[in-house]
């Protein structure tokens, strides 16, 4: 008989490093004088509550869903929404069974990633229902990637997450995901780092005899600059700002000092001009009759130049406004 060469202790040590989870949790032990130090910048520490307008999008993104599935699919899907968990990101991709469909979506106009997972048997299920199956036939998920069909509707179901998601912040964020790529393999869907802390949501799915699950995965720290809109108890189904907030805001932005930059001219040289310059010699600029100012580079202002008693000028010509109406938030992107 041959003998075991490696213990279950080094079988799991081996596994834990092809998994790349250094964060594993170690028993705590109580210090001999009884005092525990205490981690005030830990983010699982600044993290906890309830979040209610969270909550709200993921009821209004199951209702949305269930009927831009219908439009897919032709089959109702009854929808179930999960628990909102708060969980390292290692602990989630433990939990995602493989082969599974990993989507990278970007948060716009948030920093980072998101992921939306479709779990195999959803995908068969969806499968299944467009060339008019029943369902009561069970298809071999383990051992086999996804055919060239089975993408092509992966990616109308994703297209119809993002979209119904999308809709789901409507009133309380503009928040949007777009789609970037696919992957099968958890180890190249790096989103975060395993130690840091994610929200998920599940969505339990059944299509007629079959059963599937979406899952959304978002990086708390790219919900960071939206904290106080998704653990705010007030829903936000009015499209209406807060008028003393803005107002507010508006005063102490008139008294934000800026340095305006304005450009006479430019003048093109060469390297080999420029060493053969002597004091004495001059360079011509081409005046331009109108003068941009800028402030961190964005246009402003436009001017021409003058002198006004006694002192170089600029008369002001028009103000420049942005042709696009944006939503207040959108410097949470910044």
């Amino acid at each position: 008989m041959i003998e075991q060469i490696l213990t279950q202790d080094e079988v799991d040590a081996l596994l834990q490093g092809i998994a790349d989870e250094s964060d594993v949790l170690e028993p705590e032990t109580t210090p001999a004088d009884g005092v525990r130090s205490y981690d005030l910048a830990a983010q699982d520490r600044m993290v906890g509550g309830r979040m209610p307008n969270l909550e709200i999008v993921n009821e209004r993104f199951a209702r949305h869903l269930r009927t831009g599935l219908f439009e897919v699919l032709h089959k109702s899907a009854e929808i179930s929404v999960g628990d909102i968990k708060v969980q390292k990101y290692s602990a989630f991709l433990r939990d995602i069974a493989v082969p599974a469909n990993l989507n990278i979506v970007s948060l716009l106009p948030l920093r980072g990633s998101g992921l939306v997972v479709c779990d195999p048997a959803l995908v068969f299920a969806a499968v299944d229902a467009l060339f008019g199956g029943s369902g009561k036939f069970r298809t071999r998920i383990e051992g086999r990637d996804f055919s060239a069909t089975e993408q092509r509707v992966i990616r109308r179901l994703v297209d119809v997450v993002t979209r119904e998601y999308g809709r789901a912040w409507a009133g309380i964020y503009p928040l949007e995901l777009a789609w970037q790529r696919s992957e099968m393999l958890p180890q190249f869907a790096t989103i975060a780092s395993p130690s840091e802390l994610v929200v998920t949501t599940a969505f339990s799915m059944e299509i007629g005899d079959m059963n599937g699950v979406v899952s959304l995965c978002l990086p708390y720290a790219a919900l960071e600059p939206i904290r106080s809109v998704i653990h705010s108890s007030a829903q936000g189904d009015s499209s209406h700002g807060d008028d003393r907030w803005l107002a507010i805001m508006k005063g102490q932005i008139q008294e934000a000092e800026l340095e305006i930059v304005a450009e006479l001219a430019h003048a093109p040289t060469t390297i080999e001009q420029l060493l053969a310059l002597a004091p004495g010699d001059f360079i011509e600029l081409d005046m331009p009759r109108g003068i941009q100012a800028t402030v961190a580079g964005v246009p402003v202002l436009d001017c021409h130049y003058g002198t006004s008693n006694g002192r170089y000028a600029l008369k002001v010509d028009q103000l420049l406004h942005c042709s696009q109406a944006s939503w207040i938030g959108e410097s949470h992107g910044i």
